[in-house]
C-alpha cells in the first residue's frame, strides 16, 4: 500500500513518478494559482499604480489605493512561493525524461522568484513613503513623490527583468514535454515557442521602447495560450498513458521478451 507521502518519494534513476496523475493534478493547482495571483497582482494592482514619468500621479495613485496597494504585495510574494513549488511538482512529474533539463527549468524558476520578491519589497517601500508624512517632511512634497516614482520604476523594470526566466524555465518544460509523451508533443512546442516570445518582449522593451508598446499584446499571445493550454491540461487531463506505438525502437528493444543481453 502506498504511503500518503508516495508521490514526493525519491524514484530510482530514470523511473518515471508512481502518482503521475496526482502530480500533474497538484501541479495544474499551483500553477492556477500563479496565473490568479501573478495576473493579479502584474496585470491589475502594478498598471493601475504606476504612471511612467508621471511622479505626482502615481504617488496620488499610491495614496488613494493603500489597501489595493497591499494586496498587490501579498499577492507578488505568494505568486512567488506558488511559482516555485510549481516548477518542484513538475521537476518531480518529468525529471526521469531528462534530469539536467529538470533542474534548469527549477534553477530559472528559483531565479525568477527571487526577482518577484524582490520587486515586491519596493512596492511595500514606495507605499510607506507616499503614506507616511515623514518623508513629504523630510524630502518635501515633490521629492517624496519622486522617491514613489523611483521605487515603483525599479519594481517595474524588475518585474521586466525577471520575465526573461519566466520564459526560460518554459524551454525546459516544453522540452521533457515533448519528450515525456505525457503531454500532446504540440504543447511541449508551443512552450519553447513562448520562451522565445517572453525574450522578444523584454529585448524589445529595453532597446525599443517606444516599439514595445505597439508589439507587445501581440508577444503575449503564444505564451498566454502555451501557459493556459498546460494549466487546463494539467487540471481536466492530467498526463496522458504512452501507447506502444509511441515507444522509440529503442525502448521496444528493451521491453522485448527476445531481447538478448550481451555477455
Amino acid at each position: 500500500m502506498q504511503s500518503p507521502d508516495g508521490i514526493f518519494t525519491e524514484q530510482p534513476p530514470g523511473a518515471a513518478p508512481a502518482s503521475p496523475k496526482r502530480l500533474a493534478a497538484i501541479a495544474g493547482v499551483f500553477y492556477l494559482v500563479v496565473g490568479i495571483t501573478g495576473g493579479f497582482s502584474e496585470g491589475f494592482v502594478d498598471p493601475s499604480l504606476y504612471v511612467a514619468g508621471d511622479a505626482a500621479t502615481t504617488s496620488a495613485n499610491v495614496v488613494a489605493n493603500e489597501g489595493l496597494m497591499r494586496f498587490g504585495v501579498v499577492a507578488h510574494l505568494t505568486d512567488a512561493v506558488f511559482f516555485l513549488l510549481t516548477a518542484v511538482t513538475l521537476y518531480l512529474l518529468l525529471k526521469h525524461v531528462g534530469k539536467h533539463a529538470a533542474r534548469l527549468m527549477v534553477v530559472a524558476v528559483i531565479v525568477a522568484a527571487g526577482i518577484i520578491s524582490m520587486s515586491a519589497v519596493f512596492t511595500f517601500v514606495a507605499m510607506q513613503v507616499a503614506t507616511d508624512s515623514s518623508y513629504a517632511g523630510a524630502f518635501g512634497p515633490l521629492g517624496s513623490s519622486a522617491l514613489v516614482l523611483l521605487l515603483l520604476e525599479i519594481q517595474h523594470f524588475a518585474v521586466l527583468a525577471a520575465q526573461v526566466f519566466f520564459g526560460l524555465w518554459l524551454a525546459p518544460l516544453g522540452y521533457l514535454a515533448y519528450r515525456s509523451r505525457l503531454f500532446p508533443k504540440t504543447l511541449g512546442v508551443m512552450l519553447v515557442l513562448a520562451t522565445v516570445s517572453y525574450l522578444v518582449d523584454v529585448v524589445v522593451a529595453f532597446l525599443l521602447p517606444g516599439l514595445a508598446a505597439q508589439i507587445h499584446g501581440y508577444l503575449g499571445i503564444v505564451p498566454a495560450i502555451a501557459e493556459i493550454w498546460m494549466v487546463l491540461y494539467l487540471l481536466i487531463v492530467g498526463v496522458r498513458s504512452p501507447r506502444s506505438t509511441d515507444r522509440t525502437p529503442a525502448e521496444e528493444a528493451e521491453r522485448s521478451p527476445l531481447r538478448v543481453k550481451a555477455p
